[in-house]
């Protein structure tokens, strides 16, 4: 589904192990890296969407994972002008992307990238949690940056953070203020 600006709707995924890792995939055929994402269908809801991507790409089902969390807004990033297909109506200039944040609940053995038959991916991996902002290509970073760090204070609930949140009374994250020396 493009919208009328040209964007397609796709939802992004990043599912977390229980060390804070997240994982990391390999483009079929390609060198380029990246978390699983997918269209939008007709019809579908961005979650209805996140669950089918989920099984098409990685091969989990519904079961194996426990969603954290799903981005406030969509998020847009622009293809660069060599990837847009002018050939095609309506143009696709970019997505818009609705994300969600997984842990794996189930072995990480039922990770089956071939399971749906047609591979987006042909190699997966464990990475800390902030390496894919600096290692996906360029016109995503944005993106995965504002994500990631949206996402942070529900991926690393152990780790510190540098966005200095804590939880309110409805156990949700938020940002504090830092104190200035008086």
């Amino acid at each position: 589904m493009i919208d009328n600006e040209g964007y397609r709707a796709n939802v992004g995924i990043i599912i977390c192990n229980r060390r804070g890792q997240v994982m990391w995939a390999r483009r079929f055929g390609q060198h380029s890296w990246q978390f699983p994402q997918g269209g939008v269908d007709q019809g579908e809801s961005p979650e209805q969407a996140m669950y089918r991507e989920l099984y098409e790409e990685v091969g989990l089902q519904k079961e194996d994972v426990k969603v954290l969390a799903s981005s406030r807004s969509w998020l847009r990033y622009r293809l660069p002008k060599r990837l847009v297909r002018q050939d095609s109506k309506p143009v696709c200039i970019g997505q818009k992307q609705k994300w969600f944040l997984l842990q794996l609940v189930a072995d990480e053995k039922r990770i089956d990238l071939r399971r749906s038959g047609h591979p987006e991916f042909d190699d997966w991996r464990w990475v800390s949690y902030w390496y894919p902002v600096r290692q996906v290509v360029s016109f995503k970073r944005d993106v995965y940056r504002k994500v990631m760090k949206e996402f942070s204070p529900v991926a690393m609930p152990f780790q510190e953070r540098s966005d200095h949140t804590k939880r309110n009374r409805d156990g949700n994250f938020r940002a504090r203020r830092r104190r200035r020396n008086r």
